[in-house]
C-alpha cells in the first residue's frame, strides 16, 4: 500500500505521520504549513512539530510513478522514449563495431606483413652467413662461432628456463614420483617371465587408415579404457579405435604428410587430449568434448623447422614435449595451450624422444648415434651417451627408460640395442638381433621386467637383468611401433594397416 501526502496528494519523499490525526504529510510542505498557522491542515486542531514522527521506508522500495506515467497515453509515450534511446544506442555500438572491426583487419594486415618482412630478412640473413662462411673458407679463416650472434645470445637469453610455476609442479611431481618408485616391485597380478614365453597371437584388427598410402608408424593405447587405442599414418590421419566394438570412434584430419607419434594426455578431472606429430613439422592437439562425444580441435603447434620425431607427454600431464630434426626440443603447457620453452639447436637432428619416469630428465636421441642427457627443468645438457667403436653412425629412432628410472633401452647399432645403466653411464647390456634385423621402436613394460623390440623381423621380448629371449613373433613381418598392455599380459603392434596383439592364450 502507498503513501500519498494529505496536502499535495503525491507520494512524500520524506514522509511523517501525525500523532493527533495520523495523516501522512510531506516533511517540507507540512513543516512550511505549520510555520503560517499552526494548525492540522485537515482536521483543524493544533498541531506542533514534536506531534510528527518520521516514517522510516525501506531503501531497496522502489518509488512509485509519478502522476503522469499512470495513462495509457503517458506510457505510451515513455515506451516510445526507451524505445528511441535503445535505438541510438544500438546504432552507436554497430558503429563502433565496424570500426573495431576495421582496426583488427589493419592490425592482421600489419602483422602478416610483418612476419613477411622477417621471413625473408632470415632467408637474406642465412644466404648472407653461407656466403660470409664459403669466402672464409676460401681466404684459409675459421669461421666465427654461432654463439658470438647477438640475434642468437638474445633468443637463448627468452628461452633462459621454463616458468616457475611450471619448475614448481615438475619438483613437485618429481619428488612424489620418486619417493613411490623407490624398492617397488612387480603389481600384484603382473605377468611373469613364465607367461611371456606362453604368449601367442590373440587378435588382429585390420584394414585400418587408407590403402594408399598404406601403413601405420604410431601406436599408443589408453591407460583409462585399455580397449581404446591411437594409431597415426602415412595417410596423415589420427584414428582412435575401439578394440572392444571394433569401431572407429574418430579419424582425425589436419597434417599434410605422415603421422610420427601419437599421445593421450588423460588425467583425472581434465578432458582426454590427443596430440600427434609429423613429418610436416606440425604437432596437433584435440580435446574430448563430453558434450557432443568428440573430439575438437584445440591447438596446432607450427614451431619447429624441421621434421617432428619425438612427442611426449610429460608426467605433470600439464606439458608436452616434442623434438625435432632442426636439432630443437620443445616444450607446451596443456591447460593454455602455449609455448613454454625451445632450447637452443644441438649440433645434430633428433631422431628420438622420452621422458624420465620421474619427469626430471629427457632423453633425446640424435641421428648421429648419440643421446642426449637434458634437464627438463633448465634445458641443460646433464650427460652424453655414445656406443662405443661405431663405424657407421645411425640414427637413435627409439628410447624407452625403464619404470624404476635406473635404465635407458636404445639402439647401439641398427640391429642391436643396449641397456644403459644411468647410475653409471655406461652400458649394462646390449642384445644382438642379427644382421638382418632393422630396429623400428623399443619399449619396457611398466614392471621393468620385460623390454621389447619391434623391427623389420617381428617382435622380440626379453627379460630384464637375465637378457633371456622371452618370446618371438615374425608372422607379422615388419612391426614399426610396439606397446605393452595392461598387466603386461599382453603386448601390441603395428604392421602394414594392421594391429596385432599377442598375449596369454585364449
Amino acid at each position: 500500500m502507498s503513501l500519498t501526502c494529505s496536502i499535495s496528494g503525491e507520494p512524500p519523499q520524506d514522509p511523517v505521520v501525525s500523532t493527533k490525526t495520523g495523516h501522512v504529510y510531506e516533511r517540507r510542505l507540512i513543516l512550511k504549513y505549520l510555520a503560517d498557522n499552526g494548525t492540522d491542515p485537515v482536521s483543524g486542531e493544533k498541531l506542533e512539530e514534536a506531534d510528527l514522527i518520521s516514517i522510516k521506508a525501506s531503501a531497496k522500495a522502489a518509488a512509485p510513478r509519478p502522476p503522469t506515467a499512470t495513462s495509457i497515453p503517458a506510457l505510451l509515450h515513455t515506451f516510445q522514449n526507451e524505445w528511441d534511446a535503445l535505438v541510438l544506442e544500438m546504432s552507436n555500438l554497430r558503429q563502433q563495431n565496424n570500426s573495431l572491426r576495421q582496426e583488427l583487419s589493419y592490425a592482421l594486415y600489419a602483422q602478416d606483413a610483418a612476419n613477411r618482412v622477417v621471413a625473408r630478412l632470415i632467408r637474406e640473413r642465412d644466404s648472407s652467413r653461407e656466403a660470409l662462411s664459403n669466402v672464409q673458407a676460401s681466404m684459409g679463416i675459421t669461421p666465427a662461432p654461432a654463439g658470438g650472434d647477438v640475434e642468437m645470445a638474445e633468443e637463448n637469453g627468452a628461452q633462459e628456463g621454463l616458468p616457475k610455476e611450471i619448475v614448481d609442479q615438475m619438483n613437485e611431481t618429481q619428488a612424489a614420483l620418486s619417493a613411490a618408485r623407490k624398492k617397488r616391485k612387480a603389481p600384484a597380478g603382473w605377468a611373469t617371465p613364465a607367461e611371456v614365453k606362453t604368449f601367442t597371437a590373440i587378435h588382429t584388427i585390420p584394414s585400418l587408415h587408407s590403402a594408399s598410402p598404406a601403413g601405420i608408424n604410431s601406436l599408443a593405447v589408453s591407460s583409462a579404457n585399455p580397449s581404446q587405442f591411437l594409431t597415426g599414418g602415412n595417410d596423415k590421419i589420427v584414428q582412435l579405435y575401439d578394440r572392444s566394438t571394433d569401431k572407429v570412434l574418430a579419424s582425425l584430419k589436419g597434417h599434410t604428410k605422415k603421422v610420427n607419434h601419437v599421445s593421450f594426455r588423460e588425467k583425472e578431472g581434465d578432458n582426454t587430449l590427443i596430440l600427434s606429430a609429423g613429418a610436416d613439422k606440425v604437432a596437433k592437439i584435440w580435446s574430448h568434448d563430453s558434450a557432443s562425444g568428440e573430439f575438437l580441435p584445440k591447438a596446432t603447434i607450427r614451431l619447429h623447422k624441421g621434421e617432428l620425431t619425438g612427442l611426449a607427454v610429460h608426467p605433470t600431464s600439464t606439458v608436452a614435449i616434442l623434438g625435432s630434426a632442426d636439432k630443437t626440443y620443445s616444450l607446451h603447457e596443456l591447460t593454455n595451450f602455449t609455448q613454454i620453452y625451445q632450447s637452443s639447436p644441438f649440433d645434430d637432428p633428433f631422431s628420438s624422444l622420452a621422458v624420465h619416469p620421474d619427469g626430471a630428465l629427457l632423453a633425446l636421441g640424435t641421428a648421429n648415434s648419440k643421446i642426449q642427457i637434458c634437464d627438463v627443468r633448465t634445458g641443460s645438457v646433464a650427460a652424453t651417451i655414445s656406443p662405443p667403436d661405431v663405424e657407421t653412425p645411425f640414427a637413435v629412432n627409439s628410447l624407452s627408460f625403464s619404470e624404476n628410472g635406473y635404465h635407458l633401452l636404445a639402439p647401439d647399432s641398427t640391429s642391436s640395442v643396449a641397456i644403459w645403466d644411468l647410475r653409471k653411464m655406461k652400458a649394462a647390456h646390449s642384445i644382438a638381433l642379427g644382421d638382418g634385423f632393422k630396429i623400428g621402436r623399443v619399449a619396457y613394460d611398466y614392471s621393468a621386467q620385460f623390454l621389447g623390440v619391434a623391427g623389420s623381423e617381428g617382435v622380440r621380448l626379453f627379460a630384464h637383468k637375465t637378457w633371456d629371449e622371452l618370446a618371438r613373433f615374425e608372422e607379422a613381418g615388419d612391426v614399426s611401433s610396439i606397446v605393452f598392455g595392461a598387466q603386461g599380459k599382453e603386448v601390441w603392434g603395428t604392421s602394414g594397416r594392421e594391429v596385432r596383439i599377442w598375449g596369454l592364450p585364449q
